[in-house]
């Protein structure tokens, strides 16, 4: 009730979808901030195959509500604003989702995959998170991990929503989309105005704690360096160390044994 009330308040403020599938159907020139991509499958139990399959069903459905999202000065990205209630009669499908943890089956499942890539994305911009939910669980192992732990972003109708301000001169568009052929979940935010700044996201601090009855929960904390460009042509001209920042903290119960050092005798 307290969200519904507030998205009528600030109506007004929220990002404007376009039904923009490019960059070259703006009418000013792009200039691309940042763009990633993750795995849309992971090398889970056969049993698993149709949750994904489902996630990716439903990622297809909330691209189309998200991808070309203007956020001029200002205006306020909100990630189920925007989508709304990922319902069956939508045509979403039963996806993964995570309940205490474990890995359940959905309608709507398997959307923090975008929410995710919007946040990452999101810290290598000047663009202001100004809500944001860390998992409370660290289900997978760091293996093949391309990203801090905790540099994600869990969203679940519409209590816990990703929300991000803009408060630049500048007017930012999001760009996301599925590259099946690869099997690959992609996104950019692009800008109207040339490159002037880029960013480092890294983990600070990690350590892990042992609780009673055999729970270990893990912490970390993420920062970024912010980088000024020298030339402002390209992104991989000399760059000038301008700030290191503190981003956030993450707090989750691992869902693993951790790997325990050895003892020597």
């Amino acid at each position: 009730m307290f969200r519904r009330l507030a998205w009528i308040r600030w109506k007004r403020r929220f990002a404007i979808f376009k039904h923009l599938s490019s960059p070259e159907e703006l009418p000013f020139t792009a200039f691309t901030a940042i763009e990633h991509a993750v795995p849309l499958r992971r090398n889970l139990s056969k049993t698993d195959t149709a949750l994904q399959e489902g996630k990716i069903a439903n990622l297809e459905l909330a691209v189309k509500k998200v991808s070309g999202t203007l956020l001029e000065s200002g205006k306020i990205f909100s990630y189920w604003h925007l989508i709304g209630n990922p319902t069956k009669r939508k045509g979403y499908k039963k996806g993964m989702m995570l309940v205490n943890g474990k890995p359940t089956a959905a309608i709507g499942g398997g959307l923090c995959a975008l929410s995710n890539l919007i946040y990452w994305m999101t810290l290598h911009t000047p663009l202001t998170v100004i809500e944001r939910y860390r998992h409370s669980y660290d289900v997978f192992p760091d293996s093949n991990r391309t990203q801090p732990f905790g540099s994600g972003a869990t969203c679940v109708y519409n209590y816990r929503d990703l929300m991000i301000e803009n408060r630049t001169c500048d007017t930012y568009i999001l760009f996301v989309w599925i590259d099946h052929e690869k099997g690959l979940l992609c996104g950019k935010w692009v800008k109207n105005t040339p490159i002037t700044d880029s960013y480092e996201v890294y983990q600070k601090e990690h350590w892990i704690t042992a609780e009673i009855g055999g729970i270990y929960v893990r912490h970390n904390t993420i920062w970024r360096k912010h980088y000024t460009l020298d030339n402002q042509e390209t992104i991989t001209d000399t760059k000038t160390l301008y700030n290191d920042e503190y981003i956030t903290e993450n707090h989750a119960i691992m869902m693993y044994e951790p790997l325990l050092e050895t003892k020597k005798r």
